[in-house]
């Protein structure tokens, strides 16, 4: 791509971002592409594709032959597809990362970021992104310093967003997501943020999510309760969709059983599923004690 010329990826990159998975899979068929860009291109529909959940897709499509970016998607899919893959995938992540030619990827780098986020081992996440170089990775640095309460570190990430390009569609989403776990006067600054994009680019679950989690902040339920389920028209069985009704129903006083149950039959790994079966546990062993 010449410097200073148009992104031929912009539109791509910024449906996966936004979460229009599909829209980003439908029109990826873009013509005259350098290598370098073909390969993101290919990066970012497959990364469509397993967000989506359609592992076996990926798994079945990414060859050996496959440039790294494509073989470190390839092992999110497995990493995602079954909890019996999880050793031997983290096993290969380790070795690729150990390889002095491809182990600094930025791909490679934001997959293993990605994997170790999910094993809630944040630290050795961090020694993967943490020293960036990608939007990418900045972004997913705030994602992890968010998920440890360390919004401090997340905002000196954000400033280095703000200072590589402000009105990035990462760094937009970066602010906010600093915005709602700050709190305060700072959830309306991140409503904003969420509205701005609703009015610019195609209505997603992961924009429609973002204001009803404002909404709830800010103590209007039953707006938030309708942003939900338009977003669950979109997307039946997205969790964040299904958690955050959960808890906003819980607030209306309305039942959520039905929520939590379609919660627990796709996403038995869900945080929510896990806190809920903790409590019922719980609420077990104090009956049989006081029987």
């Amino acid at each position: 791509m010449a410097a200073g010329g148009p992104d031929p990826l912009f539109g791509l990159r910024n449906s996966f971002y936004l979460g229009a998975y599909q829209a980003a899979i439908n029109n990826s068929d873009i013509p005259n592409l350098s290598a370098d860009d073909a390969v993101e291109r290919d990066s970012l529909v497959y990364r469509s594709y397993i967000a989506l959940g359609s592992y076996q897709l990926v798994i079945n499509e990414i060859d050996s032959s496959a440039a790294t970016p494509l073989q470190a998607i390839k092992l999110l899919a497995l990493y995602l597809s079954s909890p019996d893959n999880k050793e031997t995938t983290i096993s290969s992540l380790q070795e690729w990362l150990g390889d002095p030619a491809i182990g600094n990827n930025p791909i490679l780098r934001l997959i293993a970021g990605i994997i170790f986020m999910h094993e809630q081992d944040f630290n050795e996440a961090l020694k993967h992104t943490n020293a960036g170089g990608t939007m990418d990775l900045h972004a997913l640095n705030v994602q992890i310093f968010l998920k440890m309460h360390r919004s401090d570190y997340a905002e000196k990430q954000l400033r280095i967003m703000q200072q590589i390009d402000e009105d990035h569609t990462l760094t937009q989403l970066a602010n906010a997501w600093l915005n709602l776990a700050v709190g305060g006067s700072k959830i309306q600054e991140a409503y904003l943020i969420f509205q701005d994009f609703s009015e610019k680019y195609q209505m997603t679950s992961l924009i429609l999510n973002g204001k009803a989690i404002c909404c709830m902040h800010m103590g209007t339920f039953d707006e938030a309760e309708s942003l939900l389920l338009e977003a669950l028209n979109k997307d039946a069985k997205d969790p964040e969709t299904l958690a955050n009704l959960v808890v906003c129903s819980l607030h209306l006083g309305k039942p959520s059983s039905r929520y939590l149950s379609q919660l627990t039959l796709s996403h038995p790994d869900h945080i929510l599923v896990k806190r809920a079966k903790t409590a019922e546990e719980s609420f077990d062993r104090a009956v049989q004690m006081n029987a």
